[in-house]
């Protein structure tokens, strides 16, 4: 995979220690990361450091060593764990000077409260020498912003208050138009590609020779369950070149995996379902068993889905399969409610109650118990009718039961896709 090696690279410099507990996660980087590639940056490193002066300096220097452009967002607050700007100081070898316009700003603020500021709040003004401040409309920690050679590279260091709604506005209004008058014109442009049902080993090796002929695309294969994505990402002078190098490999990628692609502009696989649904002019109903109610609620996500999507039946019970989905009692007691039959009988079941064009139906053993030697934990049956031809399909998902659950409803979603195509 090439990386984009025209661009300016950044490294994000999360600070907190509640930030390496449990409880607490760093949120504020997919904003700045987004931001950054917006402007054609290319974030190579993300680090989270707690609230120690000899971390932070030490994240700070490696940062330095390694990327253009360094966002340090957070402790720049007035207690005494409050060490960003000390840090970066000894780490540019700079005094840190208390900037009396910015005291007096502190005072008002506080005046304007009616509450006596505190003395510690007065760190909030310490200012690393040859900084420029950024101010802070929306809390009390002004940014700073340094430019400086590091190792005879010159390097762009931005410290960011850790409270988004401080750190959001600061960034677009105060960073990234002082950061495009250092940046040359380089533009990002991003294609995600989705494939669903195929394992990420197998997936990848239909695309890796095709991927790896166009070294000047970054490909990236993201897998969940039930799903793979294709990342492609390309950078050049317009957004014009850029696109095109994406859709180059795009085109070639479509060619080999022909229809296992169902979506390059993002949309999810009820979306696109629900795209083919309308345009046919058909409607479903689903009936589900191990799903629990999981199709209908992808379904129904989307808006305007009451368009194409009539109902659905949760059918656990075996007394329900047969008063709501007209399963018949025999068929149950013969083949089990986890069965091709069964999956057959409720699809064609709730497509008559609903008189809808498709009936779509799922059942299986998500377990974690109930599993057997014929009928093991992951078993599910799909079922698709038009009430002419009814296809099914057997397939045993890994996972845990919300795994396999979502699984599933991947498959049966997938079915329905395959169908209408």
């Amino acid at each position: 995979m090439s990386h984009d090696a025209q661009g300016k690279q950044a490294e994000i410099i999360a600070i907190g220690s509640e930030l390496l507990t449990p409880y607490r996660q760093d949120t504020n980087s997919l904003f700045v990361t987004e931001q950054l590639n917006r402007l054609g940056v290319d974030v190579v490193f993300k680090t989270v450091v707690g609230d120690s002066l000899e971390h932070i300096a030490a994240a700070t220097r490696t940062a330095l060593a390694r990327a253009e452009i360094v966002i340090l967002m957070g402790g720049l607050g007035p207690t005494e764990d409050d060490r960003t700007r000390e840090a970066v100081a000894a780490v540019l070898g700079r005094e840190l000077k208390r900037d009396p316009a910015i005291t007096a700003e502190l005072y008002a603020r506080f005046a304007s409260r009616r509450i006596k500021m505190p003395e510690n709040n007065k760190r909030q003004a310490d200012v690393i020498a040859g900084a420029a401040t950024l101010p802070n409309h929306h809390g009390t920690a002004p940014g700073q912003w340094v430019e400086c050679s590091w190792e005879g590279a010159e390097r762009i260091l931005a410290l960011l208050p850790g409270p988004p709604n401080e750190l959001n506005p600061m960034l677009l209004e105060e960073c990234v138009p002082r950061l495009k008058s250092h940046l040359p014109s380089i533009h990002f442009f991003t294609r995600v590609l989705k494939i669903a049902m195929v394992p990420e080993s197998q997936l990848d090796a239909r695309v890796a020779p095709i991927y790896a002929r166009h070294a000047n695309v970054r490909t990236t294969i993201l897998a969940a369950a039930g799903e793979c994505q294709l990342h492609l990402r390309a950078c050049a002078a317009s957004p014009e070149a850029a696109q095109s190098q994406v859709d180059d490999l795009a085109e070639e990628l479509e060619d080999e995996l022909e229809d296992l692609v169902y979506s390059r502009e993002g949309e999810t696989l009820e979306q696109i379902v629900g795209y083919y649904l309308q345009m046919r002019g058909a409607t479903i109903a689903v009936a589900e068993s191990c799903t629990g109610g999981l199709l209908g609620q992808r379904l129904t996500s989307v808006s305007g889905s009451s368009r194409y999507f009539l109902g659905g039946a949760i059918v656990y019970a075996n007394d329900l399969k047969t008063s709501m989905t007209d399963v018949p009692p025999l068929l149950l007691a013969e083949h089990g409610a986890v069965s091709r039959e069964v999956a057959a009988a409720l699809a064609e079941g709730v497509r008559r109650r609903a008189k809808s064009t498709l009936g779509l139906a799922v059942t299986g053993v998500a377990g974690p118990t109930g599993g057997s030697e014929d009928k093991p934990v992951g078993l599910v049956y799909h079922a698709l009718t038009d009430g002419g031809k009814t296809e099914i399909v057997e397939r045993l998902f890994p996972g845990t039961r919300d795994g396999i659950r979502w699984w599933a409803s991947q498959q049966a979603l997938d079915l329905v896709r395959r169908k209408l195509m």
